[in-house]
């Protein structure tokens, strides 16, 4: 019988792409890692790694297996959901990830109404770059978590998760002046931490105007980006949530370019009580799906 743990890892691994960045998601060594990995391939029977060096590639047995895993784990979680709700009370701990803009707008009503409904259900929310959320849910860090992409910025569906659409803005190009984005060929440039979203989306949306930006000032604070370019630094692409208050001296200019986020669980959980409370409190008025 496969060991259903060490299933887990190789997903992980077909994920992550190394085992050190597998024991680092999960907290374990490397070697204890590889050990694991070495065991599933004697109750495999098959090879599920090539290993070069330092290097290991699933091998086609392995990727099999890991689609195997998914509908295994997803099973486990519905039947999870399914014990659970026959509890009268919701108890017990929701880990909610959300990304810094959606903190104010979004999150902070649904948790007054998770909280007046649910008095004893402990809510523990973390704050971490959407593009980080899929594998903290996939390891079993976080429940729920807000996930999100950005035209010329598709983010590829994770078997291991469901989402549904919450929300979809309009970018804005902040500036001192109003002009076309194509005019910023020469303008320095302020944008996320590169490996951010938002780093890959303000380099794409210009290169789709025809040029690559000069990026200067890296920010992942939207007020700090727009109290740069209110300081004269440069010009950046803003999402319609992080304007709440902008500098006066700053003019926006709506672009075609959108923000679509979404809410992801893991799949098996969408009916798991805890879940349901979060999906019904995130989208106000949905009512019973």
């Amino acid at each position: 019988m496969l060991d259903v743990r060490k299933l887990r890892l190789l997903r992980e691994l077909a994920h992550r792409e190394t085992i050190a960045a597998v024991a680092e998601a999960l907290n374990f060594t490397p070697s204890a890692v590889s050990q694991q990995l070495t065991a599933l391939e004697r109750e495999a029977g098959v090879p599920l790694l090539e290993r070069t060096g330092r290097r290991v590639t699933l091998t086609a047995a392995a990727h099999g297996l890991v689609q195997h895993t998914e509908t295994i784990l997803a099973v486990l979680e519905q039947a999870t959901a399914e014990l659970a709700a026959g509890r009268a009370t919701l108890t017990g701990r929701l880990r909610i990830g959300v990304f810094p803009t959606a903190i104010r707008t979004i999150l902070a009503p649904a948790l007054v109404t998770l909280s007046t409904a649910h008095p004893e259900l402990e809510l523990l929310v973390t704050e971490l770059d959407p593009a980080l959320a899929p594998g903290a849910l996939r390891t079993d860090a976080l429940d729920i978590a807000l996930v999100q992409e950005y035209d010329y910025v598709p983010v590829a569906p994770d078997p291991a998760l469901d989402t549904e659409p919450l929300l979809e803005e309009t970018v804005y190009l902040a500036a001192l002046s109003p002009a076309p984005l194509s005019t910023h060929r020469d303008t320095p440039w302020i944008a996320g931490t590169p490996g951010t979203l938002c780093h890959t989306m303000t380099i794409r949306t210009c290169q789709a105007a025809g040029f690559t930006p000069h990026i200067r000032h890296h920010a992942d604070d939207f007020d700090a980006v727009l109290a740069l370019v209110a300081a004269g630094q440069g010009v950046a692409l803003i999402p319609q949530l992080a304007i709440h208050t902008p500098p006066d001296a700053i003019h926006l200019t709506p672009l075609a370019t959108r923000r679509r986020t979404h809410i992801a669980y893991r799949r098996g959980t969408a009916h798991h009580p805890t879940i349901h409370a979060a999906r019904t409190a995130l989208i106000p008025g949905r009512g019973e799906r």
